[in-house]
């Protein structure tokens, strides 16, 4: 019964087909067509798209303004130009077996970076906080060796900027929150912890999504970038600062506004080419009393946002 049924429908359907004056060489072709045809009938889309049923010419319908109020079928999506081209080589240029090692080479380090976080993650959550935050200081130097390694070899492609973005992400975005909300396990209450930590992968989140999306500036970030604020977070963690657990949670939830800020940052670039006798200074107090000159430096970095906003808003 179920095929004669089956049948019987498709007899109809070749009926009214020919009734219709639809009736095509393709009517018995395969499904989507014939549910297409079926739902131009059912919304009558036929009948607007013949002149010959009084409708109005001025209204302008043609065949593609039909197709495109036409509902498809959510299990048979339209074919677009996207399905139909061909796929996009990962490494733009001329793919010899040197370039592809070195390709490989820049997407190990990356990776290396990935699986540091990963390994700074399970540390966290066995109370090796020390060595999650190491593990953290050695992702942020493979994240700065894998974009030196790719424009000094001529490998630099759009597919590893999205893997160092996405690296980026795992391990400054998550690792380092966790790593930090396990330091703070028992010197600060859960919740006030746990908000810090939240802003710090959100933030972290959106300046890296803006990052991807916005116009390059050779000198200056807008926003301190998630490397950097990863690096104060580890060592942080590694050095231990002697500050009260309030003060550390307010510190954390200020570095994280000030990723997703508009303020200027000075690149490692600019900072490099810097008098001598100004790194001199760090170096001394380093060997002085680490933690305070870290701390007096993170608070120059900081500040040196919103002066040098200032500074160019009374220039402009």
């Amino acid at each position: 019964m179920r095929r004669s049924s089956t049948f019987a429908r498709q007899v109809l359907l070749v009926r009214v087909g020919r009734r219709d004056g639809d009736l095509h060489p393709s009517d018995l072709s395969p499904t989507e067509h014939r549910y297409a045809d079926r739902q131009r009938r059912r919304y009558g889309l036929d009948r607007l798209s013949r002149p010959t049923l009084g409708v109005d010419p001025t209204l302008g319908l043609d065949r593609a303004d039909i197709d495109a109020v036409m509902p498809v079928s959510p299990a048979m999506p339209p074919m677009t130009q996207a399905d139909e081209a061909r796929s996009i080589p990962l490494l733009p240029g001329e793919r010899t077996m040197a370039r592809r090692v070195k390709f490989g080479l820049v997407n190990a380090c990356t990776l290396a970076s990935l699986m540091l976080g990963m390994l700074a993650i399970f540390l966290a959550m066995q109370g090796e906080v020390r060595l999650a935050a190491l593990c953290l200081i050695a992702c942020v130097g493979f994240d700065g060796l894998d974009g030196a390694l790719a424009r000094r070899l001529g490998v630099a492609s759009p597919f590893g900027a999205q893997m160092d973005s996405l690296a980026d992400m795992c391990s400054f975005g998550l690792a380092a929150p966790v790593v930090v909300y396990a330091s703070l396990a028992g010197s600060v209450s859960t919740a006030a912890a746990a908000v810090a930590c939240a802003l710090v992968a959100a933030c972290a989140a959106i300046r890296l999504a803006r990052f991807n999306v916005s116009p390059k500036d050779g000198r200056f970030f807008c926003g301190v970038p998630t490397t950097m604020a990863a690096a104060v977070l580890a060592v942080t963690v590694a050095i231990g600062l002697p500050v009260p657990g309030a003060v550390l949670v307010a510190g954390v939830a200020l570095l994280a506004f000030a990723m997703v800020s508009s303020f200027p940052y000075a690149k490692l670039a600019r900072l490099v080419k810097l008098p001598p006798w100004l790194w001199l200074a760090p170096v001394i107090g380093a060997l002085v009393d680490i933690r305070l000159t870290f701390a007096l430096i993170v608070v120059g970095y900081l500040v040196s946002g919103p002066v040098l906003w200032l500074r160019q808003r009374r220039t402009a």
